[in-house]
């Protein structure tokens, strides 16, 4: 499923919060990007026809809307996109850039040292 990154940041309400109508996501979300509620109502109606969100509870003349897909399902495929596009498919070259990051603290390398150790046991038991 492909997203663009306006679409994203509206996942990212439903996300946070089980259920949202379109007035609520546009309170929260398109009175701070400066768009208007038509604007956030068919970012809505869009990540609903990729299924990315479900209609939920009716009440009264209000729609809820709920996210049908978690994060991670969004985020893969958006990463790899991200490298091919960015870094040529390279992913060492992201390597580089993420340890190079002046941000990074020790327990960031500490999980990265957890990740990498448990991806190379993963790949000698294979």
């Amino acid at each position: 499923m492909r997203l663009s990154d306006f679409e994203v940041e509206v996942m990212q309400l439903f996300w946070q919060q089980e259920r949202l109508s379109a007035p609520e996501a546009h309170e929260r979300l398109g009175e701070r990007k400066g768009v208007t509620y038509s604007t956030i109502k068919t970012i809505i109606d869009r990540l609903e026809q990729k299924a990315a969100l479900v209609r939920g509870a009716k009440e009264g003349r209000t729609i809820y809307y709920q996210a049908k897909v978690k994060p991670e399902d969004i985020q893969k495929p958006m990463l790899r996109s991200f490298i091919d596009k960015v870094f040529g498919g390279k992913r060492n070259s992201l390597f580089v850039h993420l340890i190079e990051d002046e941000k990074l603290n020790s327990d960031d390398i500490a999980y990265l040292e957890k990740l990498i150790k448990d991806k190379k046991k993963q790949l000698k038991d294979k």
